[in-house]
Order: structure tokens, then C-alpha cells, then sequence
């Protein structure tokens, strides 16, 4: 049975706007999660020179690897949400692989056994689905020749009711073993593949990702482990400019951009990681050159 401390968590380093973020990230990784949790960067090959050398610097003080992905010709036409995708379809040698969107941080000491469950997906309600009606998922559906989930849920910041099962792919945490159908990335991009054909599917960019999440991990032969909130707290939307709650033990902040995480109080903690990992000079240089 695959160890469930056996995790590797990865993420995007893209210049110019998911560099310092990826490096946050990482700094955050390490303050949280356990000395034995492997963390890789991944970057479009096409991209990889113009990464500055202070992040790839930070990757190695932090016992972090950067590695590199193709895009080209792996959707048409070019998506670069499906980075995401591309990336998890890369080999690695964990039995867990986790990926984190790079505008993550995680502000509470954590577990790997906390995230992944045997023979599941794990992640969390997406915050809203405001891109469309439900009737959408027959389309969806149709297209893979699924019947529509039974279940239905809360989204994370909406409170109209329960609806058919949609997840955020910004934090997704996978088993590495071929299930019988496949390692679960290949198809959840093969899953896209067919998706995104259904040209009168509206929207279809840039949310390909997360419509066909749900659907990839039933073709896989899965199941979905819905992550509580303390475990992916997405900032922005209605909580915009909101200091974080006082009532929940939050483990891991989505914040998106910038503005957010200084407005919820986190950005001085966010370089504080990456103080206590590379030195201050190392971050002002960092900070300052990228």
C-alpha cells in the first residue's frame, strides 16, 4: 500500500509573475511540512533562460529541484492554465504527488497524511462557479458519455444550496500508481482533450481545468477526498480585503494576487520564510531583482 508520508509537492515557476510567488511558496513548504516532503518547481522549457538566478539559487538552498515541461502542441490552441496539467503528467517517484497553484502559502505546520487519502483525489470546493448555470455538466458529461455525479455540495463562498460536484484545481493532491485506467494526470489531460473539442462549450478557457476535474478522477477509478477549507482557504471574492477568520485553524491561504495577501496580514509573513531559509540579503536581492 502507498506510504502516505511519501509526498511530493509541486508547482509552476514561470517568469515574471510566478517567480517570487514559487519562492514564497517554497520558503513556506519548508517551514511547514516535514524535512522528507520533496518539492520540485516545474517551468515551460520555452521559458527556463529567463528564469532570474537568484530562483534558481533560492531552489537550491532550499533542497528544492527546478525542472522543465513541454507545452508545445499540448493544446490547441495554447492554455496556459493547463500548465498545471502538463506539469502533473511529468514522472516522479513519490507515491503521493500534490500540486499547489504558486499564489499558495502555507501558515500552519502540516502533514501529508492530513492532505492524501488512499485511493482518492484530494481537494476543495471550488469558491464559486459564477461561468455558468449547472445545466453545463450535461454538456460536459455528455461529451465523456458519463452520467452526472449523484452527490451534491456546497461551493466554499457561495450559500445558494448544494450543486454537482465542482472543485478548485489549485491545490490537488494525487496518487502516483496506475489505477488500472491510467495515472490519474494522464487522465485528467486526456479528460481536457476531449472536453475542450466540444467547441460550443462555452468558457471551456480558462476553466478547463477545474470542469473536468471531477470527471477525471471517476474515469481514473477514484474517488474525491473534499479537503476542508482550513486546508485551502481561498481569499479574494467576497472575503477581498478581510483580515483571515479567528474561529478556523487555517493551514494553507489561496490568495491570488498581492493586494490579498497583504491585506489579509501575511505578506511580511510570507518573506519572513524566506528569510529564516535563504538570509535577508538574499530576499531584498531576490525581491528587488526579479
Amino acid at each position: 500500500m502507498p506510504d502516505t508520508n511519501d509526498l511530493t509537492i509541486f508547482y509552476i515557476v514561470e517568469p515574471p509573475d510566478y517567480e517570487i510567488m514559487a519562492c514564497n511558496l517554497l520558503a513556506s513548504i519548508r517551514t511547514h511540512f516535514p524535512a522528507s516532503v520533496t518539492a520540485v518547481g516545474y517551468c515551460p522549457e520555452h521559458r527556463y533562460d529567463d528564469l532570474h538566478p537568484a530562483v534558481h539559487r533560492a531552489h537550491e538552498m532550499m533542497g528544492a529541484e527546478l525542472r522543465t515541461f513541454s507545452t508545445k502542441d499540448r493544446f490547441d490552441p495554447a492554455y496556459p492554465h493547463g500548465n498545471k496539467m502538463l506539469a502533473a503528467l511529468e514522472k516522479r517517484d513519490s507515491a503521493f504527488s500534490m500540486f499547489v497553484d504558486s499564489d499558495v502559502l502555507f501558515i500552519r505546520d502540516n502533514t501529508p497524511e492530513n492532505i492524501v487519502k488512499q485511493g482518492h483525489v484530494s481537494c476543495s470546493m471550488a469558491a464559486s462557479m459564477l461561468w455558468a448555470e449547472q445545466s453545463v455538466w450535461d454538456v460536459i458529461y455528455g461529451a465523456l458519455d458519463m452520467p452526472i455525479p449523484s452527490e451534491r455540495y456546497p461551493l466554499m463562498r457561495r450559500s445558494k444550496g448544494a450543486v454537482i460536484p465542482y472543485f478548485s484545481a489549485g491545490l490537488v493532491a494525487f496518487p502516483e500508481h496506475d489505477t488500472g485506467q491510467g495515472r490519474f494526470p494522464d487522465v485528467w489531460y486526456d479528460t481536457a482533450q476531449i472536453v475542450d473539442s466540444v467547441e460550443t462549450l462555452e468558457k471551456r478557457r480558462p476553466y478547463l481545468d477545474q470542469m473536468t476535474l471531477p470527471a477525471a478522477i471517476r474515469r481514473a477509478g477514484l474517488d474525491w477526498n473534499i479537503l476542508p477549507e482550513e486546508q485551502h482557504f481561498i481569499l479574494g471574492g467576497k472575503l477581498r480585503g478581510r483580515s483571515l477568520p479567528t474561529d478556523l485553524e487555517i493551514y494553507t491561504i489561496h490568495y491570488r494576487n498581492a493586494r490579498n495577501l497583504k491585506d489579509s496580514g501575511y505578506l511580511k509573513t510570507a518573506r519572513r520564510y524566506l528569510n529564516a531559509h535563504t538570509g535577508q540579503k538574499f530576499v531584498r536581492r531576490l525581491v528587488e531583482n526579479t
